[in-house]
């Protein structure tokens, strides 16, 4: 049965176990793209969340959650309690998602990957590298005689699992969209939004969209691309070549068009398609052969045991060596003249040529070793700052005393109880054998894949084909698959890719903006579309995607028209200046050529340097907006 060998397979990639690095990689990569993402909503709160911007203030409690949100996403990053910020940054996404603007008029493109992203990570063991989770169990499981080493592997499937569900099923639902989409089947899908100047970034990639066949060329290639990734990418063979393209698409994404965090979120898992064997030579080659510092320690003081691990655990690039005090000492005759007692009260290094340093002075030389924090030794040698240093530094040594290190000798380094929290305890418990694990794990895959093929049938196929059915039983279906999806896509991120299609780009031959008479008439462009057309930074992702793709559209709709100019006019129009008591908005439209079925030259720059045209006015009166357009122009039918 397939079942059977697809749970024998889960089995026998939990027994394989790989280096962990890629996936600590992967983990901060992507808590970079959320604390980003994050920064960019408290940002943009005002007009993001707000029912309009510096006039109807939306509740506060938003930017505390922002606030909290933020902090946990910082913790992901440096893994420390890394479950438990997974847990809330799932949670926040979710909720903001459903709850929120953020989503269904703010749509970044990504928050459905960031959804399923986010559950995984409950699951994923990323803190087992690179983390601050590593460092405390090093001090909770250590002891004066033993220094605890944590797990530095993970099951294969740690890393393929994510790849499967968070990528494959992405690109081969997007594929099945795209084989019904003229300018992809014309070789035209990666050229077409790269002419619309609402979709292009700041770098100017004309030069690159001036080669028709390789457009073309490019395009076809993505389609089959997509189609094939869930199939090799855990095949060794695949892998760099993988990593080559897929790391190439979407750096293109990034340079090309303005939806940045959608490129950085899909370029961020291709961390998981690296070689295991380049983490190994990427750490062999930036270590030192020899390390350029010798330290000195009382390995019976627990306050010296933790030290000495907490700097080795910091040590990446393996600067740094300690040296019990009591098993090394003979190996030194450079420290063989102090005595015992002085040796115990301070903390004495020796470098390459043999010179030898205590206290302050070994901190300061230690942190000249690691190389990526000298400029903290360099600034603690500062006269004041040196001073002060070695003051308190004396402080803490000559408090520490033998009596104390000695009956704390047998003790565990931390005093914390030496639990992973209640999260991985859950885990621990609940866990069970390898095979009730594949066993899950399978059952696990096959909802997914039977959630995602109710989502690519329904929409990638029946919707596509124009398939409807009036018999009673038919409508049922389609009414609980809806319903299923509306599940699936709120908590499990599955959801229609279908983006920057026909049916979006047909008839989009117009686009708008906005500029503000100051009270001596001066017109000024709003730092929000410039005179090419295009969004200005930091008006990209979310911000582009509500005006690009709900606010301006080739049919728009009057009352969004109104709800989104209101919100565009009363977020940027103060900070240039404009007062809602009683300002005035000019709204600018200019006609731009999208073709689906052929290949122009030049035409990015064309559409660039197309006239704008006054088309209406927006009047701010005692923070009352009022949208007049010319008579001859009626904006439904735009």
């Amino acid at each position: 049965m397939l079942y059977q060998k697809l749970r024998s397979a889960i089995y026998q990639g939990l027994q394989k176990q790989v280096p962990v690095t890629g996936l600590a990689v992967f983990r901060i990569f992507f808590g970079l793209v959320i604390f980003q993402e994050i920064i960019f909503l408290y940002y943009f709160r005002s007009l993001i969340f707000d029912p309009t911007p510096n006039v109807e203030i939306a509740s506060p409690t938003i930017h505390l959650f922002l606030l909290f949100w933020g902090i946990a996403a910082l913790f992901l990053i440096l893994g420390y309690r890394t479950r438990f910020a997974a847990g809330v940054n799932y949670f926040f996404w979710v909720i903001f998602t459903i709850f929120t603007p953020m989503w269904r008029n703010f749509d970044g493109g990504f928050d459905q990957l960031m959804i399923s992203t986010g559950f995984l990570l409950l699951f994923l063991p990323t803190e087992r590298g690179l983390s601050l989770d590593n460092l405390r169990a090093k001090l909770s499981f250590s002891t004066p005689k033993n220094h605890y080493t944590p797990p530095q592997t993970t099951s294969v499937l740690s890393y393929y699992l994510p790849l499967a569900i968070s990528i494959g099923l992405v690109y081969l639902d997007s594929d099945i969209h795209k084989l019904f989409a003229p300018q992809w089947q014309n070789g035209l899908g990666v050229w077409v939004p790269a002419i619309m100047p609402y979709y292009i970034s700041a770098i100017n990639m004309n030069w690159l969209l001036n080669f028709e066949g390789l457009q073309k060329l490019i395009s076809h290639s993505i389609v089959i691309f997509e189609f094939i990734f869930i199939f090799i990418c855990y095949f060794r063979i695949f892998r760099v070549p993988i990593l080559i393209y897929g790391s190439a698409l979407h750096l293109g994404i990034i340079f090309t068009l303005n939806i940045y965090p959608f490129g950085f979120a899909m370029l961020a898992y291709y961390c998981l398609m690296v070689p295991f064997a380049w983490w190994r030579n990427i750490k062999t080659w930036l270590q030192f052969g020899n390390p350029k510092l010798t330290v000195l320690y009382d390995q019976n003081c627990p306050l010296c045991n933790r030290t000495a691990i907490m700097i080795h655990h910091f040590d990446g690039l393996n600067g740094v060596s300690f040296k019990g005090l009591q098993d090394h000492r003979g190996l030194y005759p450079q420290v063989s003249k102090f005595t015992e007692m002085e040796l115990l009260k301070d903390l004495y290094s020796m470098d390459s040529h043999g010179k030898v340093y205590s206290g302050m002075d070994t901190y300061i030389q230690i942190f000249k070793a690691m190389k990526y924090i000298a400029p903290l030794g360099w600034m603690m040698s500062i006269p004041g700052i040196y001073h002060l240093g070695k003051w308190v530094y004396r402080k803490v040594a000559d408090n520490r005393t033998r009596i104390t290190c000695d009956k704390q000798c047998s003790l565990s380094l931390s005093t914390s109880d030496k639990s992973n929290g209640f999260i991985d305890e859950l885990y621990a418990r609940h866990a069970g054998t390898g095979q009730k694990q594949a066993t899950r794990i399978a059952k696990f895959l096959i909802l997914i894949l039977l959630l995602q093929l109710n989502s690519s049938i329904h929409y990638g196929v029946f919707y596509r084909l124009n398939i409807k059915t009036t018999e009673e039983i038919g409508q049922l279906v389609s009414q609980i698959s809806n319903q299923i999806l509306t599940l699936s896509n709120a908590f499990l991120g599955i959801t229609p890719h279908a983006f920057y299609l026909h049916d979006h780009f047909q008839g989009y031959n117009h686009i708008l903006a906005l500029t503000y008479i100051d009270k001596v008439g001066k017109e000024h462009w709003l730092p929000f579309i410039n005179q090419e057309g295009r969004l200005l930074a930091p008006n990209w992702g979310r911000v582009q995607s509500m005006w690009a793709n709900v606010a301006i559209t080739p049919h728009i709709n009057a009352y969004r028209f109104h709800k989104f100019i209101s919100k565009v006019t009363a977020f940027w129009g103060p900070r240039i200046g404009a007062d809602l008591q009683d300002s005035i908005f000019i709204i600018k439209a200019k006609n731009v050529e999208i073709p689906l079925d052929h290949w122009e030259k030049d035409l990015r720059n064309k559409n660039i340097a197309q006239p704008w045209v006054d088309i209406g006015k927006v009047i701010w009166s005692y923070q009352v907006m009022e949208i007049k357009l010319n008579p001859e122009i009626n904006i439904e039918s735009l």
